[in-house]
């Protein structure tokens, strides 16, 4: 299970494909100030870091008002939850501000 930052649960590897494939096609991200945290029964994760990206395809998806894509960067902290089942993730919810992101690529 994925559930998406602010948005819909999207199930199974063939939708996190294609949600990985639409994100590179309109985002260049890099992730930095990575830290992982597990709990001892390891189970569950939380993996908290900075998003520097650029903007480069319109996301169509995006929500009403924000520009459209012409590179623009941005910086946002975010998160993300595991749920692990015998060493492999079982879900990942990811957390980032949205109307910060919105702010940043169309200003």
């Amino acid at each position: 299970m994925h559930d998406i930052s602010q948005g819909g649960r999207e199930v199974g590897r063939a939708a996190f494909g294609r949600f990985m494939d639409h994100m590179n096609r309109c985002y260049r991200e890099r992730i930095a100030d990575l830290v992982v945290l597990t709990e001892p029964s390891g189970t569950r994760a939380a993996a908290e870091f900075t998003v520097h990206g650029s903007y480069i395809a319109t996301d169509p998806g995006a929500p009403p008002g924000t520009a459209p894509a012409r590179g623009q960067p941005y910086v946002l902290p975010a998160g993300a939850f595991f749920a692990l089942h015998d060493g492999r993730i079982g879900r990942v919810s990811t957390h980032y501000n949205l109307a910060d992101w919105v702010r940043q690529v169309s200003a």
